[in-house]
Order: structure tokens, then sequence, then C-alpha cells
């Protein structure tokens, strides 16, 4: 018989915590860890319990769910977090410290129920993934990114190019794309380097992506890219263009 997912709850609100807890009550092979009305006190519990997921809302006194998820990610066996929110403002931060979902309030089971076998997926992965050695110590395989109506999530292999932008990355995904704050020399760290490349110093493309390679008449060389456009190579980065050709 498979174990219960054991879930946490943290909410500065009692009314959304009882919720929640009246949701989770109507699903199957979960269990409630317990419950919490501040940061800190999550904190304890988790070391105390060790659940599997936490159900996390962002915006209470004190120490924030962006803090606690940030201080999670050095506990060595953290638990999933599925922030529950009523403010869309904080997605980009929430998947900066890599939540598995991002429910918006108010809470319907169905969107519930989602993002808890989302998180039973992640965990399944993460029981399957080697110790981590040499360069990253997680791969990125997903981006989950902000629009006017909610969230969209995008796998990291639809995405065709990066491009640094002030202080943000830009996601370009055929005609659209997408902000995210992250830095590129985290994604470098972060991504397949078997399916992208850096380029230039505020980019990097996915290696299918590149159709070929062109110098002018000054000695610099340019990606050309599958959408037609073409991408300029930082001469640090020259050989990883060349690279690309086996040269």
């Amino acid at each position: 018989m498979t174990e219960p997912l054991r879930i946490l709850i943290v909410d500065d609100e009692p009314l959304a915590i009882e919720r929640l807890q009246l949701l989770l009550a109507r699903m199957e092979d979960v269990a409630l860890a317990g419950t919490a009305l501040e940061g800190a006190a999550a904190l304890r519990l988790v070391e105390a319990t060790a659940p599997d997921v936490i159900l996390l809302d962002i915006a209470m006194p004190g120490m924030d769910g962006i803090d606690v998820a940030r201080a999670l990610a050095r506990v060595p066996k953290p638990p999933v977090v599925i922030f529950v929110t009523a403010f869309d403002t904080f997605a980009v931060a929430a998947f900066d410290v890599e939540a598995v979902d991002y429910v918006m309030k108010p809470v319907a089971a169905e969107r519930l129920a989602r993002a808890v076998e989302r998180a039973r997926d992640r965990l399944a992965r993460r029981g399957d993934e080697p110790a981590p050695e040499g360069r990253g110590s997680k791969q990125l395989d997903e981006f989950w990114v902000s629009e006017a109506r909610g969230l969209v999530r995008l796998a990291a292999t639809d995405v065709d190019r990066i491009t640094a932008e002030r202080d943000y990355m830009r996601l370009h995904v055929g005609r659209r794309s997408w902000l995210i704050n992250h830095t590129i020399a985290r994604l470098e760290d972060e991504l397949d380097p078997d399916r992208f490349v850096r380029l230039h110093r505020s980019a990097m493309v996915r290696r299918d992506f590149v159709t070929g390679l062109r110098r002018d008449e000054t000695g610099r060389w340019y990606a050309q890219l599958a959408d037609g456009n073409e991408q300029k190579v930082g001469r640090l980065y020259l050989h990883n263009a060349k690279g690309l050709a086996g040269r």
C-alpha cells in the first residue's frame, strides 16, 4: 500500500487553513502533517514532522512564503512547495525558488488536486535522481511565466533562445516571449548543456535552433537561427559556436 502524502498547511488566515483542510480531506492518499500561521512556526514544524509537501501562503507578516521557501532549500530533504496565494504578482519570485505549482485563491478542489499530483510526481522523480556531481546541482527542465490571466508552464526544450534584458532574462518561444527573474550564469549552469549553448555574454540558444554560422567582413561571427534572425557570437564564446559544427 502506498504511503499517504503528508502535507503541511501554512497560512496566516485560519479560515484559509480550514478551507484547505476540507479540500484535502476529500482526496485519497493524503494526510495532514500539521498547520502553521506564520513562517517561523512552519520551519519548526518541517523540522519536527518532515512533511512531503507544504501548501504555503506568500503574503504573511514577518517571514513571508518566499523567505520560507528559500530557507527550506537549505534543508537536506525539503518538502515540495506549492504556493497558495491571492496575488499573482509573486509568480516570478515563486518559481525562482523552484515551487512545483502556484495556486490562486479562492482555491478550487480540482485545481488543488492537480497541484498535489504534480507534487507527487516531483517527489517520485526526486527519488530517481542520482546524487549531483560536477556542474549544476539540478537540471532545469521547465519555466513558469506570468500572463495577464495567470501562469503558463513552458518546457525548457520549447525555448528557442534566451536573451538578457536589464536584470531579467527573456525567454523566446516562436513569436512570443516572457521575462523571468534569473541570471544568465544560473541558466547556463542549470539548463542541459546538450540542448543549450551560450553564444554571447547576454544570450543562449537552443542548439538545434542554430542553422548555420556566418562571419562578416570585419571577422565577427553570427549564428543563423531557424526563425531567420541572427545572434552575434561573443569572442569569449566563439569556441562554443564552432563546437556546434564539430570544430
